[in-house]
């Protein structure tokens, strides 16, 4: 497969974030006595923003926008501080970006996560990798599966929808692609159980399912 382009999502794709989005969610809740979850329960609810994490968090009878504001807010705080205790890389990754910028591959990161904790994780990760472009979520700009985040990073790449993947490890990366009119590449390292079925017709089922690196690098050789 010859792309020019690989836009790679961060929590679960790249990098292994749950614990310290553990840590901050229970952080939230602990404020307010209310339940705290496990890294199993947190992994089912990531995925749509920091913001939509906290409003499944809260408790039924406490999702009303200001408990949420407030939760973010407190979430948000303690995260951006903690933001690198537990997190790293999943195996190979490293390897995979240098073989693919050397090989002319471009990279670039779209996630939901706030931009600035966007930043920091590739910074603190990833210094040595030439991104085109490091997006994350941003006030009055959608968060995926809304198709701009994809249609900003063409634009800063110079690219054509056709030269371009998008890779990541749920189905909302998949429906982002889809949407973005390219094509979606589906790990399996991350915190969903990709896989390749019978279409439902969203637009949201993995064209291709790998389950390493290694894989995903020969897929993507130029």
């Amino acid at each position: 497969m010859k792309s020019k382009l690989a836009i790679f999502d961060l929590d679960g794709t790249l990098l292994d974030t749950i614990d310290d989005l553990k840590e901050a969610v229970n952080h939230a809740m602990s404020l307010r006595g209310f339940p705290t979850f496990t890294r199993d329960e947190v992994m089912a609810m990531v995925g749509h923003g920091a913001r939509n994490l906290m409003r499944k968090a809260l408790p039924v009878g406490h999702k009303d926008d200001d408990m949420v504001d407030a939760a973010y807010n407190d979430f948000r705080a303690y995260y951006i501080t903690h933001i690198d205790t537990y997190t790293k890389p999943f195996a190979g990754i490293h390897d995979l970006l240098t073989k693919l910028h050397q090989e002319g591959v471009m990279l670039a990161v779209a996630s939901n996560k706030f931009q600035e904790g966007t930043e920091h994780l590739i910074k603190e990760f990833f210094s040595e990798i030439p991104f085109v472009a490091v997006l994350g979520g941003r006030p009055d700009f959608p968060l995926k599966p809304d198709p701009e985040i994809v249609g900003e990073v063409l634009r800063k790449a110079g690219v054509e929808k056709t030269d371009a993947v998008m890779v990541g490890d749920s189905d909302t990366d998949m429906e982002t692609a889809a949407n973005g009119g390219i094509m979606g590449i589906a790990v399996n390292w991350g915190y969903r159980d990709m896989k390749i079925g019978p279409s439902t017709g969203s637009g949201t089922e993995p064209q291709i399912v790998v389950e390493t690196a290694e894989e995903l690098h020969q897929l993507l050789l130029p």
